[in-house]
């Protein structure tokens, strides 16, 4: 094979193959503890990486290498940028549309398996899903916790290849692979290094006003609902906060734009001169890139937002997550709505008004609905009786026939619901 004149034309892989895979894998380098130390094997992708991470530099001349848009670190990196659903307070009043961090609570809640099942009228299968977060005690800018370095240990399988196909050039007298092998290895392995330094913390409210009521409030999505229960400072990082990612060298980082700079010269290099090594050593450079390739495309496969969302619920100490189905939107609002008028966690004096939950699930003004939702908020907000979801026919008497069973109809949900309940 060393005196075969035949080309493999390897050059367009090095830079190009796997490039999405290297980003998601440069992505996990913050989350699993030790993985910056792991990243000494010839990457394929490097124009592709050096393109994405070079934006992060931000000056004249790095611009106009990387041209952009210069986005914070934590949004390169994919630990931010994802909006969440909008959150309303049913004590405190707050509405606002949040961020990563609920986002990535809402994912999870979609994973949790439901508990029960309300038996009722189907039209649509929706879901509530119960979370308390208690004492969690996460902190403006607390660092986030990592992850353990099992997975980043597989690293050694690249790292052992790429150094074997290295060696192995050098020994059958290909200095020009070894050279690209080696040039590959070290522009990989100081990237991930560099890049690495940079610390995951938290970015939330810094104190909470004193006295504040429970922040006990409701996720809304489509078609299913995440209930937070508990303390203002608990369920803030979650609908406040973000992950931020504090690199050294900001706001210009210079050292990214160089370990970029250090990627792409890489790329052209191994784009000019891998043809022109012997077959045996161009076959060497496949195998270390096919291997690296391989490794990347495992970590990429370990889903990021997996890894960040088992950060989360780390430092927010594993609040329980319990979901229950429903099977129409009017039994999800009365029981949403008997989760958070829970006598035993509503704070004595409290703003709770029973219709506005009611509203914000149904906000239809009709006749139909104004009546069904003041039959609800009366009997919920009736003690220790029994519950009666029937109007008596003077009630029903303004009604038309069709009006009257669409009511009874929903009455029977609202009834469904607080048993299930």
């Amino acid at each position: 094979i060393n005196q075969s004149n035949f080309n493999l034309n390897t050059s367009n892989v090095a830079g190009f193959l796997g490039g999405d895979e290297v980003i998601a894998a440069m992505a996990t380098v913050h989350l699993y503890r030790g993985r910056r130390w792991l990243g000494w094997y010839n990457s394929p992708g490097s124009y592709t990486v050096a393109k994405k991470f070079g934006q992060l530099s931000s000056s004249r001349f790095w611009d106009g290498l990387f041209p952009g848009p210069n986005l914070t670190p934590a949004e390169v990196f994919g630990l931010d940028g994802k909006p969440g659903p909008r959150y309303w307070g049913v004590f405190s009043g707050t509405e606002m549309i949040t961020g990563h961090l609920a986002y990535l609570i809402v994912q999870r809640s979609k994973e949790v398996e439901p508990e029960a099942e309300v038996e009722g009228r189907e039209t649509t299968p929706l879901s509530v899903t119960i979370v308390d977060v208690g004492d969690a005690d996460v902190k403006h800018l607390d660092r986030a916790p990592m992850m353990s370095i099992h997975h980043a240990l597989l690293a050694a399988i690249p790292i052992t290849i790429s150094l074997a196909t290295c060696i192995t050039s050098a020994a059958s007298g290909d200095w020009l692979a070894f050279s690209l092998i080696m040039l590959g290895i070290i522009s990989s392995g100081v990237s991930c290094l560099v890049m690495g330094t940079a610390q995951v913390e938290f970015a939330s409210v810094k104190e909470a006003a004193p006295g504040v009521p429970p922040a006990d409030g409701v996720l809304l999505m489509r078609t299913d609902v995440v209930i937070l229960r508990g303390a203002e400072k608990d369920i803030d990082p979650i609908t406040k906060g973000k992950f931020d990612l504090k690199i050294p060298g900001g706001p210009e980082f210079r050292r990214i734009g160089l370990c970029s700079l250090l990627l792409l010269a890489q790329f052209l290099l191994q784009l000019l001169l891998i043809p022109q090594a012997t077959t045996f050593g161009q076959i060497m450079f496949i195998v270390s890139l096919v291997a690296s390739w391989a490794y990347n495309s495992f970590l990429s496969s370990l889903e990021p937002e997996k890894i960040q969302t088992d950060i989360l619920l780390k430092a927010l100490r594993h609040p329980p997550m319990l979901k229950i189905a429903l099977k129409n939107r009017a039994a999800q609002a009365v029981f949403a709505c008997l989760v958070l008028s829970d006598n035993t966690r509503r704070p004595s004096n409290s703003d709770f008004k029973p219709k506005e939950v009611l509203q914000c699930f149904i906000p239809n003004e009709t006749r139909v609905w104004n009546t069904w939702r003041d039959k609800v908020v009366e009997e919920l907000e009736k003690h220790g009786e029994d519950k009666s979801f029937d109007l008596n026919s003077s009630d029903l008497s303004e009604f038309k026939v069709g009006e009257k069973e669409l009511l009874k109809s929903l009455l029977r949900d609202a009834r469904n619901a607080y048993q299930g309940y």
